[in-house]
């Protein structure tokens, strides 16, 4: 009898994610790579800083089943992205920038599952996102644009850090907006009882 209820076991399926999950996870995918198309100039003088909306669904996969599943749709929407638009150094900044994002924020609303913890956990991601995109911009756009680094320091205050700033304070607000909006669709019993 013990032998045949260790068969059982070892034939339960032991995927950590759920195929509703997965589903999930994958529409937000598309989402994302659908939003990267969507580009708004924030800065007249400097017409190449665009803000999408693009890290917002991993984001929200982030706050609905953890860091792990928020940093998988946002790295797969950006390997995608990538392979359209053939920007590898600007995909590349973007993987560094969407850890800031997704891991402060998700690993902070596992702990504290309440609105509060929701914007602690945004406010935590707002400056890991600065300071990532800070040093991504430091380390790889000499690479890729040709500039020296010195250039890139001089553009820090003036250009990246209000433009950084504003896209990491534009992904909080639209994240809490989206995920309180859709999170009984896909996570119905945790949020239900939990109230977020």
């Amino acid at each position: 009898m013990a032998q045949s209820s260790n068969s059982a076991t070892a034939l339960r399926n032991t995927n950590v994610w759920s195929t509703r999950q997965l589903v999930v996870m994958a529409l937000m995918c598309a989402i994302s790579v659908l939003l990267t198309f969507v580009e708004v100039p924030l800065f007249p003088a400097a017409p190449w800083l665009k803000y999408d909306a693009s890290f917002v669904p991993a984001m929200v996969c982030g706050f609905a089943f953890g860091a792990g599943p928020g940093l998988a749709v946002g790295i797969v929407a950006i390997a995608l992205h990538c392979l359209m638009d053939g920007n590898v150094w600007g995909n590349l900044m973007n993987v560094i920038v969407i850890l800031g994002y997704v891991i402060p924020s998700a690993m902070i609303y596992r702990r504290i599952h309440t609105i509060g913890g929701a914007v602690v956990g945004l406010v935590v991601s707002f400056a890991a996102a600065l300071i990532l995109a800070i040093v991504g911009n430091l380390l790889i756009t000499p690479i890729y644009a040709g500039v020296d680094v010195d250039a890139v320091m001089a553009m820090i205050v003036p250009i990246l850090l209000p433009f950084n700033a504003i896209k990491a304070g534009l992904n909080a607000v639209f994240t809490l907006v989206v995920y309180k909006s859709i999170s009984n669709l896909i996570t119905p019993k945790k949020d239900q009882v939990k109230g977020l």
